[in-house]
């Protein structure tokens, strides 16, 4: 189901049910384009119009955050769980080497992107890619990309670029592609090659990512992090006021334009 979290469209869907969606617009080649939404995309998109209207233009806006999920529940929204991109590529890889289906990653460093290539590879020796390609092209190289990924004929599309050039970049591009599903993946091609490690299990089910990210790189990430969770702790705050004295929910607001999509 698709509701609205504090003004930002969000589609209340578990990891099967959003494999199964995956699934389904491969096998009917129709396009499906997929954004997980965590407490820094929530905050940037506050303070810039274009990336929330691509958030909410895409057909499913997955809850990728913990601090999404604690949220949304303490507005009254049916939040169980979320579905963190990282798992939800692994997810659909194993898709892909099981029933045939071809992925494209766009993203990383040459090098990190050959590394997690390899890595996949080595999990999923049947999975057969239907094109690479690093995320350090120029604007002037963006139609020869666009080229590559039209003649792959691949299945899904994994961009593993930073917001919010990936969401951009489809945006502007998703319906001259040519692939069913898409979706953009941010660091996890790090993390598929090793580059970078994922918190411990426990840590993640206590939403403290954050904090081991920190500790792997503090003086790049401590202050994004102190930043977007301070201002995200402080606009929750502000509606579980203002909720309190309507004395009613107000998570289901009004969605915002183009939001009427899986859920809708």
């Amino acid at each position: 189901m698709r509701a609205s979290f504090l003004g930002c469209p969000i589609d209340i869907l578990t990891m099967a049910e959003t494999v199964n969606l995956a699934r389904q617009a491969m096998r009917s080649r129709q396009r499906l384009q997929h954004v997980a939404l965590n407490v820094a995309k929530f905050v940037s998109m506050r303070s810039d119009p274009m990336l929330a209207a691509d958030v909410a233009n895409s057909d499913i806006v997955g809850i990728d955050g913990m601090g999404i999920v604690w949220g949304a529940r303490a507005l009254g929204l049916p939040v169980t769980s979320r579905v963190t991109g990282v798992d939800l590529l692994s997810e659909l890889l194993e898709v892909c080497a099981r029933e045939g289906f071809r992925p494209y990653f766009l993203g990383a460093t040459a090098t990190v992107l050959q590394q997690a290539v390899q890595r996949v590879r080595d999990k999923h020796p049947s999975l057969v890619f239907a094109g690479l390609k690093h995320g350090y092209f120029t604007s002037e190289q963006e139609c020869d990309v666009i080229s590559d990924i039209q003649s792959a004929g691949a299945d899904c599309l994994f961009i593993g670029m930073p917001t919010p050039r990936k969401e951009r970049f489809l945006a502007a591009h998703r319906d001259e592609l040519g692939v069913p599903f898409i979706m953009g993946v941010g660091g996890a091609f790090d993390v598929l090659a090793g580059a970078v490690l994922r918190a411990p299990v426990q840590m993640q089910q206590f939403g403290l990512e954050w904090v081991y990210r920190i500790y792997q790189e503090p003086r790049r990430m401590w202050w994004r992090y102190a930043r977007t969770n301070t201002l995200f702790a402080g606009v929750l705050a502000q509606a579980l006021v203002q909720q309190a004295l309507r004395g009613h929910p107000t998570a289901y607001g009004t969605l915002p334009p183009g939001a009427g999509r899986i859920g809708g």
